[in-house]
């Protein structure tokens, strides 16, 4: 997250580590922060959502937020380690296959109190992955067919980040490439990995409102059948199983999420 955003996420967690906001207390409701913070009240849902997410707050259904700790409830460690966690050592690496694409690396590796092994690692590109919400609560996706499962299903639209590029910047012109709307501004919402044990492929999740018609799709590999589906159709489509892509999937349901907790939250 950057510029406003990061500010309002910064303020919030400054109001709880310095005690302004005790364990248990009653955050302000969206409205109010977004007035008092100067920010978009979606700005503001994205912070309580990510602050939710790491267990600093929680939210109550038809209440607001609290933060954690209080008798409201929040994170409660169930186990703990023996000693302190150590990271694995790491005393080289070989690189078995290398193209512009792909890298595989033999690493080895001595997770501690374990024997050291080689352990492979596939380092792939950088990937940046776009959610299209129109004015009606729908978003832009792609049917289209993988070979790798050897099945269609709907995606949004994503891609490599280039060299040089920023992710946001990719996000915005893989929209385009791939549907010809060119989305309005676009806002991180989420890095993850999806195959964090062996596989290294940033993916960066946004979230644009909006978008305009000024072509048709550019991009011929990519191309597919593009739609706008309600986004309170997206239950349905994972449970026919009809979403390819662990960005989809991450995205789609940060939306849904989001979604609930503006119907759930105190206005």
């Amino acid at each position: 997250m950057g510029g406003k955003t990061e500010q309002v996420e910064q303020t919030i967690r400054s109001w709880i580590s310095s005690g302004q906001l005790t364990a248990g207390s009653k955050l302000p409701s969206e409205r109010t922060l977004a007035a008092d913070l100067s920010a978009g009240r979606t700005t503001v849902r994205l912070v309580l959502s990510k602050l939710a997410a790491e267990g600093l707050i929680t939210a109550q259904h038809g209440s607001g937020y609290y933060v954690a700790g209080g008798e409201q409830g929040g994170r409660t460690i169930v186990s703990e380690p023996q000693g302190e966690l150590q990271p694995w050592r790491i005393h080289g690496k070989r690189t078995v296959y290398d193209n512009p694409w792909i890298k595989l690396d033999l690493v080895d590796v001595e997770p501690p109190g374990v024997e050291r092994f080689e352990h492979h690692v596939v380092r792939l590109q950088h990937v940046a992955i776009t959610a299209v919400v129109d004015e009606q609560d729908r978003v832009l996706m792609l049917w289209r067919y993988r070979f790798v499962p050897n099945r269609f299903g709907w995606e949004l639209p994503g891609g490599i980040v280039d060299s040089g590029e920023s992710a946001a910047a990719a996000a915005a012109r893989e929209v385009e490439e791939e549907t010809g709307w060119r989305p309005g501004s676009v806002e991180h919402v989420v890095t993850f990995q999806p195959m964090i044990g062996m596989v290294d492929s940033p993916h960066d999740v946004f979230v644009a409102r909006g978008a305009t018609l000024v072509g048709e799709p550019t991009d011929a590999e990519e191309a597919g059948r593009i739609a706008w589906i309600p986004l309170a159709e997206v239950p349905q489509l994972i449970a026919r199983d009809e979403l390819l892509g662990s960005g989809t999937l991450v995205a789609l349901l940060h939306l849904l999420a989001a979604r609930q907790q503006r119907a759930t939250s105190p206005q």
